[in-house]
C-alpha cells in the first residue's frame, strides 16, 4: 500500500495493536502493574517523581487529603478501567521499568515492524511513537524488546501529555513539533477514532488491522507493516 504520491518525511506509530500485541500490553503489562504497583507507591511514595504523580491523582479526583491507600486503589480501579490519566501511565511506567531490567518479560514488537522500522530509517525517515503510555514506558517497551534495544531508530516520543490521542489538538501539536508537513507526516494507528483525528490536521494515515472484527474506517488499511510501501 502506498500511502499517497506525496514525500513522507516522518512516520509516527502507535504502539498497542500497531507496533506490539494488545495482548501483551493486556495479559503482561497491565497484570504486572496491578500485582507490583501497591507495594512499589507504598515504599516510594516519599520520592519526588512518585510523589508527584499522587499530588496528580488527588488532584484529578479533587481529593486533597486523600492517603497513599485511597490513592492505591484509585489507581487499581483505573487500570481495571483502562483508564488513560497520565499519572497512571507514569508510575506503571516506574513499575515497568523493575519488570524490564529484572528480565520479567521484554517488549514485544511483531517481526515486521522491527524490519521495516529498521528499513524506513535507514531512508532517511524520521520515526516518533505516540502512544497514551507515558514516554518513560515507551522508552522500556522499545529498549528491552524482544529484538533489542530499538530506542536507537526513533527521533522522539509522545504521550497523554500533548493531549488526548483522539483529539485533533494532539495531532496538531506534533505538527508543530516536527516543523514540517502535516501531509509529510505519515500515522500509524489500529484505532479510527485516532486516525479520524490525525487526518483532521491533514496528516497521512494508515490502519493496522492485524485481528478480524475491528473496526474500520475511511483509512488505507493494511494487516501488517510489510503492506506499507514507501
Amino acid at each position: 500500500m502506498n500511502p499517497s504520491t506525496l514525500n513522507i518525511k516522518a512516520i509516527v506509530t502507535d504502539i498497542e495493536g500497531t507496533t506490539s500485541s494488545i495482548d501483551f500490553v493486556h495479559k503482561e503489562l497491565f497484570p504486572y502493574a496491578s500485582r507490583e504497583l501497591p507495594a512499589f507507591v507504598r515504599k516510594h511514595q516519599q520520592e519526588a517523581a512518585v510523589a508527584s504523580q499522587l499530588e496528580a491523582v488527588r488532584q484529578l479526583i479533587d481529593n486533597p487529603a486523600a492517603d497513599v491507600e485511597q490513592l492505591i486503589e484509585t489507581l487499581l480501579q483505573w487500570i481495571r478501567d483502562d483508564n488513560k490519566a497520565t499519572p497512571l501511565k507514569a508510575l506503571q511506567g516506574l513499575v515497568w521499568a523493575h519488570g524490564y531490567e529484572s528480565g520479567a518479560f521484554t517488549g514485544h514488537v511483531y517481526d515486521d515492524a522491527v524490519s521495516n522500522l529498521k528499513k524506513w530509517a535507514a531512508q532517511g525517515i524520521d520515526l516518533y511513537v505516540y502512544s497514551s503510555g507515558s514516554v518513560a514506558a515507551q522508552k522500556l517497551l522499545f529498549g528491552y524488546s524482544d529484538a533489542g534495544d530499538l530506542n536507537p531508530l526513533f527521533k522522539g516520543y509522545f504521550d497523554t501529555r500533548i493531549g488526548n490521542k483522539r483529539e485533533p489538538q494532539a495531532y496538531k501539536t506534533i505538527v508543530t513539533q516536527l516543523d514540517i508537513s502535516a501531509q509529510e507526516i505519515l500515522f500509524l494507528s489500529d484505532v479510527v477514532e485516532e486516525l479520524d483525528a490525525a487526518a483532521s490536521v491533514g496528516m497521512q494515515t494508515i490502519q493496522l488491522v492485524r485481528e478480524q472484527g475491528m473496526t474500520t474506517g475511511a483509512h488505507t488499511i493494511v494487516h501488517d507493516f510489510n503492506e506499507i510501501s514507501i
